[in-house]
Protein backbone atom coordinates (compact mmCIF):
# COMPACT_ATOMS: atom_id res chain seq x y z
CA UNK A 1 0.00 0.00 0.00
CA UNK A 2 1.31 3.43 -0.85
CA UNK A 3 -0.22 6.53 0.69
CA UNK A 4 -0.24 10.11 -0.57
CA UNK A 5 -1.48 13.30 1.07
CA UNK A 6 -4.26 14.81 -1.02
CA UNK A 7 -5.71 18.13 0.13
CA UNK A 8 -5.15 16.86 3.65
CA UNK A 9 -6.39 13.38 2.70
CA UNK A 10 -4.45 10.19 2.62
CA UNK A 11 -4.73 8.29 -0.65
CA UNK A 12 -3.91 4.60 -0.77
CA UNK A 13 -2.55 2.65 -3.72
CA UNK A 14 -3.26 -1.05 -3.17
CA UNK A 15 -1.04 -3.59 -4.89
CA UNK A 16 -2.34 -7.17 -4.88
CA UNK A 17 -0.13 -9.63 -3.07
CA UNK A 18 2.08 -6.97 -1.53
CA UNK A 19 2.54 -7.13 2.21
CA UNK A 20 4.78 -4.10 2.50
CA UNK A 21 3.45 -0.65 3.37
CA UNK A 22 5.32 2.46 2.30
CA UNK A 23 4.21 6.02 3.01
CA UNK A 24 5.22 9.06 1.05
CA UNK A 25 3.93 12.62 1.16
CA UNK A 26 2.82 14.90 -1.61
CA UNK A 27 0.21 17.58 -2.23
CA UNK A 28 -2.74 17.54 -4.58
CA UNK A 29 -2.18 19.61 -7.74
CA UNK A 30 1.52 19.93 -7.04
CA UNK A 31 4.23 19.32 -4.47
CA UNK A 32 4.90 21.27 -1.29
CA UNK A 33 6.63 24.06 -3.23
CA UNK A 34 3.70 24.88 -5.51
CA UNK A 35 0.68 23.91 -3.42
CA UNK A 36 -2.33 26.17 -3.74
CA UNK A 37 -2.28 28.61 -0.80
CA UNK A 38 -5.41 28.76 1.36
CA UNK A 39 -7.65 31.79 0.99
CA UNK A 40 -6.93 34.39 3.71
CA UNK A 41 -9.82 34.88 6.09
CA UNK A 42 -12.00 37.90 5.41
CA UNK A 43 -13.21 40.11 8.23
CA UNK A 44 -16.59 39.12 9.63
CA UNK A 45 -19.14 41.51 11.05
CA UNK A 46 -20.87 39.22 13.56
CA UNK A 47 -24.61 38.83 13.17
CA UNK A 48 -24.83 36.44 16.09
CA UNK A 49 -22.84 36.00 19.30
CA UNK A 50 -21.27 32.57 19.76
CA UNK A 51 -21.19 31.44 23.41
CA UNK A 52 -18.89 28.68 24.65
CA UNK A 53 -20.68 26.35 27.08
CA UNK A 54 -17.71 24.13 27.91
CA UNK A 55 -14.41 22.83 26.55
CA UNK A 56 -12.49 19.63 27.31
CA UNK A 57 -9.17 18.04 26.36
CA UNK A 58 -10.23 14.49 25.52
CA UNK A 59 -6.86 12.90 24.75
CA UNK A 60 -4.59 12.48 21.74
CA UNK A 61 -7.30 13.04 19.14
CA UNK A 62 -6.35 11.70 15.74
CA UNK A 63 -2.63 11.67 16.63
CA UNK A 64 -1.68 13.81 13.59
CA UNK A 65 -3.26 11.34 11.19
CA UNK A 66 -6.16 11.97 8.82
CA UNK A 67 -8.62 9.87 10.81
CA UNK A 68 -12.32 10.60 10.91
CA UNK A 69 -12.58 9.89 14.62
CA UNK A 70 -15.53 11.96 15.78
CA UNK A 71 -17.74 11.99 18.86
CA UNK A 72 -21.17 10.39 18.71
CA UNK A 73 -24.17 11.55 20.73
CA UNK A 74 -26.85 9.24 22.13
CA UNK A 75 -29.49 11.04 24.16
CA UNK A 76 -27.70 13.04 26.83
CA UNK A 77 -24.47 11.06 26.51
CA UNK A 78 -21.51 11.84 24.29
CA UNK A 79 -18.94 9.15 23.44
CA UNK A 80 -15.47 9.90 22.11
CA UNK A 81 -12.40 7.81 21.27
CA UNK A 82 -8.84 8.85 20.54
CA UNK A 83 -6.33 7.13 18.30
CA UNK A 84 -4.52 5.45 21.22
CA UNK A 85 -7.54 3.51 22.47
CA UNK A 86 -8.98 5.80 25.11
CA UNK A 87 -12.80 5.73 25.07
CA UNK A 88 -14.86 8.13 27.18
CA UNK A 89 -18.46 8.86 28.03
CA UNK A 90 -19.39 12.46 28.81
CA UNK A 91 -22.49 14.39 29.76
CA UNK A 92 -23.39 16.30 26.60
CA UNK A 93 -24.83 19.19 28.63
CA UNK A 94 -21.72 20.04 30.64
CA UNK A 95 -18.84 17.86 29.41
CA UNK A 96 -18.47 16.05 32.73
CA UNK A 97 -16.81 12.66 32.50
CA UNK A 98 -19.05 9.65 33.04
CA UNK A 99 -16.55 6.85 32.51
CA UNK A 100 -13.22 6.33 30.77
CA UNK A 101 -11.55 3.11 29.62
CA UNK A 102 -8.49 2.31 27.56
CA UNK A 103 -8.85 -0.48 25.02
CA UNK A 104 -5.93 -2.87 25.00
CA UNK A 105 -4.27 -4.53 22.06
CA UNK A 106 -5.05 -8.18 21.39
CA UNK A 107 -2.25 -10.63 22.10
CA UNK A 108 -1.25 -12.32 18.85
CA UNK A 109 -0.57 -15.66 20.56
CA UNK A 110 -3.61 -16.49 22.67
CA UNK A 111 -6.10 -13.80 21.58
CA UNK A 112 -6.25 -12.14 25.02
CA UNK A 113 -6.15 -8.40 25.49
CA UNK A 114 -3.08 -7.07 27.26
CA UNK A 115 -0.04 -4.84 27.02
CA UNK A 116 2.30 -7.81 27.39
CA UNK A 117 1.89 -8.67 23.72
CA UNK A 118 3.83 -5.58 22.66
CA UNK A 119 1.06 -4.61 20.22
CA UNK A 120 0.06 -0.95 20.16
CA UNK A 121 -3.63 -0.17 19.97
CA UNK A 122 -4.28 2.13 16.99
CA UNK A 123 -7.93 3.14 16.85
CA UNK A 124 -8.86 4.20 13.32
CA UNK A 125 -12.67 4.05 13.24
CA UNK A 126 -15.45 5.18 15.53
CA UNK A 127 -16.82 5.49 17.96
CA UNK A 128 -20.09 4.07 16.72
CA UNK A 129 -23.24 3.53 18.74
CA UNK A 130 -26.38 1.45 18.71
CA UNK A 131 -28.64 -0.31 21.24
CA UNK A 132 -26.63 0.94 24.23
CA UNK A 133 -23.39 -0.42 22.79
CA UNK A 134 -20.32 1.63 21.79
CA UNK A 135 -17.93 0.38 19.10
CA UNK A 136 -14.42 1.17 17.92
CA UNK A 137 -12.39 -0.26 15.03
CA UNK A 138 -8.62 -0.57 14.77
CA UNK A 139 -5.80 -0.55 12.27
CA UNK A 140 -5.41 -4.32 12.73
CA UNK A 141 -9.07 -5.02 11.97
CA UNK A 142 -10.29 -5.43 15.54
CA UNK A 143 -13.90 -4.48 16.27
CA UNK A 144 -14.47 -3.95 20.00
CA UNK A 145 -17.86 -3.50 21.70
CA UNK A 146 -18.37 -1.73 25.05
CA UNK A 147 -21.34 -1.33 27.37
CA UNK A 148 -22.69 2.20 26.96
CA UNK A 149 -23.53 2.50 30.68
CA UNK A 150 -20.15 1.65 32.21
CA UNK A 151 -17.55 1.11 29.46
CA UNK A 152 -17.14 -2.60 30.16
CA UNK A 153 -15.76 -4.50 27.17
CA UNK A 154 -18.44 -6.88 25.91
CA UNK A 155 -16.69 -8.62 23.03
CA UNK A 156 -14.14 -8.21 20.28
CA UNK A 157 -13.75 -9.81 16.91
CA UNK A 158 -11.41 -9.47 13.94
CA UNK A 159 -12.51 -8.52 10.44
CA UNK A 160 -10.54 -8.64 7.19
CA UNK A 161 -8.67 -5.30 7.31
CA UNK A 162 -8.44 -1.85 8.85
CA UNK A 163 -11.66 -0.21 10.04
CA UNK A 164 -11.76 3.50 9.12
CA UNK A 165 -15.43 4.28 9.71
CA UNK A 166 -17.70 3.98 12.71
CA UNK A 167 -19.44 0.61 13.24
CA UNK A 168 -23.15 0.82 14.04
CA UNK A 169 -25.85 -1.47 15.46
CA UNK A 170 -29.59 -1.92 14.89
CA UNK A 171 -31.99 -4.85 15.28
CA UNK A 172 -29.24 -6.93 16.87
CA UNK A 173 -26.83 -6.58 13.92
CA UNK A 174 -23.54 -4.66 13.96
CA UNK A 175 -22.45 -3.30 10.57
CA UNK A 176 -18.73 -2.78 9.95
CA UNK A 177 -17.05 -1.40 6.81
CA UNK A 178 -13.40 -2.30 6.11
CA UNK A 179 -10.73 -0.68 3.97
CA UNK A 180 -10.55 -3.65 1.57
CA UNK A 181 -14.09 -3.09 0.28
CA UNK A 182 -16.02 -5.45 2.57
CA UNK A 183 -19.04 -4.91 4.79
CA UNK A 184 -19.56 -7.29 7.71
CA UNK A 185 -22.76 -8.06 9.56
CA UNK A 186 -21.93 -9.20 13.10
CA UNK A 187 -24.13 -10.55 15.90
CA UNK A 188 -24.74 -7.66 18.26
CA UNK A 189 -24.34 -9.68 21.47
CA UNK A 190 -21.34 -11.84 20.54
CA UNK A 191 -19.54 -10.33 17.53
CA UNK A 192 -20.03 -13.57 15.61
CA UNK A 193 -20.02 -13.09 11.84
CA UNK A 194 -23.48 -13.29 10.28
CA UNK A 195 -22.72 -12.25 6.70
CA UNK A 196 -20.21 -10.47 4.51
CA UNK A 197 -20.62 -8.37 1.36
CA UNK A 198 -17.54 -7.87 -0.79
CA UNK A 199 -16.66 -5.45 -3.58
CA UNK A 200 -13.36 -5.05 -5.37
CA UNK A 201 -11.28 -1.95 -4.61
CA UNK A 202 -9.76 0.19 -7.40
CA UNK A 203 -5.98 0.46 -7.62
CA UNK A 204 -5.92 4.02 -6.30
CA UNK A 205 -8.36 5.17 -3.60
CA UNK A 206 -8.71 7.77 -0.91
CA UNK A 207 -7.60 6.51 2.48
CA UNK A 208 -11.01 6.44 4.04
CA UNK A 209 -14.34 4.67 3.83
CA UNK A 210 -17.94 5.79 3.82
CA UNK A 211 -19.82 5.02 7.04
CA UNK A 212 -22.78 2.73 6.22
CA UNK A 213 -26.24 3.93 7.27
CA UNK A 214 -28.84 1.56 8.71
CA UNK A 215 -32.38 2.55 7.71
CA UNK A 216 -35.62 0.57 8.07
CA UNK A 217 -34.01 -2.85 7.81
CA UNK A 218 -31.49 -1.94 5.10
CA UNK A 219 -27.82 -1.00 5.04
CA UNK A 220 -26.94 1.87 2.69
CA UNK A 221 -23.24 1.88 1.83
CA UNK A 222 -20.98 3.80 -0.54
CA UNK A 223 -17.91 2.25 -2.15
CA UNK A 224 -14.71 3.21 -3.90
CA UNK A 225 -15.46 3.45 -7.60
CA UNK A 226 -18.64 5.52 -7.15
CA UNK A 227 -21.11 2.72 -6.38
CA UNK A 228 -23.92 2.89 -3.82
CA UNK A 229 -25.55 -0.31 -2.58
CA UNK A 230 -28.51 -1.25 -0.41
CA UNK A 231 -28.21 -4.51 1.54
CA UNK A 232 -30.69 -6.39 3.69
CA UNK A 233 -29.62 -5.85 7.30
CA UNK A 234 -30.32 -9.36 8.57
CA UNK A 235 -28.75 -11.29 5.67
CA UNK A 236 -26.46 -8.96 3.69
CA UNK A 237 -28.45 -9.74 0.53
CA UNK A 238 -28.03 -7.11 -2.20
CA UNK A 239 -31.29 -5.22 -2.71
CA UNK A 240 -30.05 -2.84 -5.39
CA UNK A 241 -26.95 -1.05 -6.60
CA UNK A 242 -26.61 2.37 -8.24
CA UNK A 243 -23.69 3.96 -10.08
CA UNK A 244 -23.37 7.51 -8.73
CA UNK A 245 -20.20 8.45 -10.61
CA UNK A 246 -18.17 6.85 -13.40
CA UNK A 247 -14.38 6.89 -13.46
CA UNK A 248 -13.04 9.24 -16.10
CA UNK A 249 -9.65 10.60 -17.05
CA UNK A 250 -6.34 9.19 -18.25
CA UNK A 251 -4.60 8.60 -14.92
CA UNK A 252 -5.60 6.55 -11.88
CA UNK A 253 -5.66 9.78 -9.85
CA UNK A 254 -8.10 11.43 -12.26
CA UNK A 255 -10.30 8.31 -12.23
CA UNK A 256 -10.90 8.29 -8.47
CA UNK A 257 -14.61 8.69 -7.67
CA UNK A 258 -14.73 7.25 -4.16
CA UNK A 259 -17.76 7.62 -1.93
CA UNK A 260 -16.12 8.52 1.38
CA UNK A 261 -18.82 10.66 2.97
CA UNK A 262 -21.71 9.20 4.95
CA UNK A 263 -24.97 8.87 2.99
CA UNK A 264 -28.07 10.48 4.48
CA UNK A 265 -31.68 9.29 4.22
CA UNK A 266 -34.62 11.63 4.62
CA UNK A 267 -38.25 11.33 3.43
CA UNK A 268 -37.51 8.20 1.39
CA UNK A 269 -34.57 9.78 -0.45
CA UNK A 270 -30.86 8.96 -0.07
CA UNK A 271 -28.29 11.70 -0.61
CA UNK A 272 -24.69 10.82 -1.37
CA UNK A 273 -21.56 12.55 -2.70
CA UNK A 274 -18.43 11.30 -4.44
CA UNK A 275 -14.86 12.55 -4.72
CA UNK A 276 -14.22 14.10 -8.16
CA UNK A 277 -17.76 13.10 -9.08
CA UNK A 278 -21.31 14.06 -8.18
CA UNK A 279 -23.80 14.79 -5.45
CA UNK A 280 -26.95 12.78 -6.08
CA UNK A 281 -30.42 12.05 -4.73
CA UNK A 282 -31.54 8.41 -4.97
CA UNK A 283 -34.91 6.81 -4.30
CA UNK A 284 -34.53 4.60 -1.24
CA UNK A 285 -36.85 1.79 -2.32
CA UNK A 286 -35.50 1.27 -5.84
CA UNK A 287 -32.08 2.89 -6.15
CA UNK A 288 -33.30 5.12 -8.98
CA UNK A 289 -31.35 8.37 -9.32
CA UNK A 290 -33.71 11.32 -8.95
CA UNK A 291 -31.16 14.02 -9.74
CA UNK A 292 -27.40 14.53 -9.73
CA UNK A 293 -25.07 17.52 -9.88
CA UNK A 294 -21.41 17.77 -10.79
CA UNK A 295 -20.38 18.97 -7.32
CA UNK A 296 -17.65 16.59 -6.12
CA UNK A 297 -17.04 16.16 -2.40
CA UNK A 298 -15.12 13.82 -0.10
CA UNK A 299 -16.16 15.52 3.15
CA UNK A 300 -19.94 15.36 2.93
CA UNK A 301 -22.97 17.53 3.43
CA UNK A 302 -25.77 18.64 5.72
CA UNK A 303 -29.52 18.80 5.17
CA UNK A 304 -32.58 20.70 6.29
CA UNK A 305 -36.19 20.68 5.14
CA UNK A 306 -35.46 22.72 2.00
CA UNK A 307 -31.80 22.50 1.05
CA UNK A 308 -28.65 20.40 0.94
CA UNK A 309 -25.43 22.13 2.05
CA UNK A 310 -22.17 20.68 0.77
CA UNK A 311 -18.43 21.38 0.90
CA UNK A 312 -16.87 20.52 -2.45
CA UNK A 313 -13.33 19.29 -3.14
CA UNK A 314 -12.07 22.89 -3.41
CA UNK A 315 -13.66 23.87 -0.06
CA UNK A 316 -16.36 25.91 -1.75
CA UNK A 317 -19.69 25.85 0.08
CA UNK A 318 -22.88 25.22 -1.85
CA UNK A 319 -26.55 25.39 -1.00
CA UNK A 320 -28.61 23.20 -3.33
CA UNK A 321 -32.36 22.72 -3.52
CA UNK A 322 -32.94 19.32 -1.88
CA UNK A 323 -35.68 18.35 -4.33
CA UNK A 324 -34.13 19.43 -7.64
CA UNK A 325 -30.40 19.95 -7.06
CA UNK A 326 -30.63 23.53 -8.32
CA UNK A 327 -28.05 25.99 -6.94
CA UNK A 328 -29.36 28.35 -4.26
CA UNK A 329 -25.96 29.96 -3.60
CA UNK A 330 -22.25 29.22 -3.76
CA UNK A 331 -19.58 30.58 -1.41
CA UNK A 332 -15.87 30.58 -2.34
CA UNK A 333 -14.39 32.39 0.67
CA UNK A 334 -12.96 29.17 2.18
CA UNK A 335 -11.16 27.99 -0.96
CA UNK A 336 -8.29 25.58 -0.16
CA UNK A 337 -8.92 25.84 3.59
CA UNK A 338 -9.80 22.11 3.87
CA UNK A 339 -13.29 22.91 5.13
CA UNK A 340 -15.22 20.14 6.86
CA UNK A 341 -18.68 18.99 5.95
CA UNK A 342 -21.33 21.49 7.07
CA UNK A 343 -23.91 20.98 9.80
CA UNK A 344 -27.24 22.74 10.01
CA UNK A 345 -28.56 24.59 13.06
CA UNK A 346 -31.70 26.67 12.63
CA UNK A 347 -30.85 29.49 10.17
CA UNK A 348 -27.11 28.71 9.95
CA UNK A 349 -24.61 26.14 8.80
CA UNK A 350 -21.30 25.54 10.55
CA UNK A 351 -18.04 24.26 9.05
CA UNK A 352 -14.57 23.80 10.48
CA UNK A 353 -11.28 24.40 8.65
CA UNK A 354 -7.62 23.36 8.67
CA UNK A 355 -6.67 26.14 11.08
CA UNK A 356 -9.14 25.28 13.84
CA UNK A 357 -11.81 27.88 13.00
CA UNK A 358 -15.56 27.29 13.05
CA UNK A 359 -17.37 29.37 10.45
CA UNK A 360 -21.06 30.19 10.90
CA UNK A 361 -22.83 30.93 7.60
CA UNK A 362 -26.32 32.33 7.03
CA UNK A 363 -28.38 29.74 5.14
CA UNK A 364 -30.39 32.28 3.22
CA UNK A 365 -27.60 34.48 1.87
CA UNK A 366 -24.41 32.43 2.21
CA UNK A 367 -22.79 35.28 4.15
CA UNK A 368 -20.65 34.78 7.24
CA UNK A 369 -22.62 35.32 10.44
CA UNK A 370 -19.83 34.61 12.95
CA UNK A 371 -16.46 32.94 13.41
CA UNK A 372 -14.79 31.42 16.45
CA UNK A 373 -11.59 29.47 16.96
CA UNK A 374 -11.75 26.06 18.63
CA UNK A 375 -8.05 25.18 18.38
CA UNK A 376 -4.95 25.68 16.21
CA UNK A 377 -5.14 22.26 14.53
CA UNK A 378 -7.41 21.01 11.71
CA UNK A 379 -11.09 20.38 12.31
CA UNK A 380 -11.81 17.26 10.26
CA UNK A 381 -14.94 16.02 12.00
CA UNK A 382 -18.30 17.42 10.95
CA UNK A 383 -19.66 19.67 13.72
CA UNK A 384 -22.47 17.98 15.65
CA UNK A 385 -25.75 19.70 16.43
CA UNK A 386 -28.35 18.95 19.10
CA UNK A 387 -31.06 21.59 19.31
CA UNK A 388 -29.26 24.92 19.52
CA UNK A 389 -25.99 23.40 20.77
CA UNK A 390 -23.06 22.87 18.37
CA UNK A 391 -20.22 20.50 19.28
CA UNK A 392 -16.86 21.05 17.60
CA UNK A 393 -14.06 18.48 17.70
CA UNK A 394 -10.46 19.26 16.76
CA UNK A 395 -7.87 16.76 15.56
CA UNK A 396 -5.77 17.49 18.68
CA UNK A 397 -8.55 16.12 20.90
CA UNK A 398 -10.13 19.42 21.93
CA UNK A 399 -13.90 19.15 22.25
CA UNK A 400 -16.17 22.13 22.91
CA UNK A 401 -19.87 22.95 23.02
CA UNK A 402 -21.33 26.24 21.81
CA UNK A 403 -24.64 27.98 21.53
CA UNK A 404 -25.47 31.44 20.22
CA UNK A 405 -27.79 34.38 20.52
Amino acid sequence: MRCFTLLGLLVSLSIAGCGITEKVTGVFKGDSDNAIPPTPLVDVTPRITVIELWERDTGSGTDEQYLKLAPVIAGQRLFIADSKGRLQSMDAANGRLGWSVRARATDTIDGKAGWFSGNKMQVTGGPGYGENTVFIGTEEGDVIAFDGDNGEELWRTVVSSEVLSAPSRADGVVVVRTLDGKIFGLHGDTGRRLWIYDRSVPVLTLRGTSTPVIHTGAVIAGFDGGKLAALELKTGKLLWEASIATARGASELERMVDIDSRPAVIDGVIYVSTFQGFIAAIQFETGRILWSRDVPSHTGFGLDDANLYITDDDSHLWALDRFTGATVWKKEDLYARAASAPSSVENYIIVGDFDGYLHWVDKRSGRFAARNRLCSEPIIATPMVVGRVVYGYCSDGTLAAYTYR
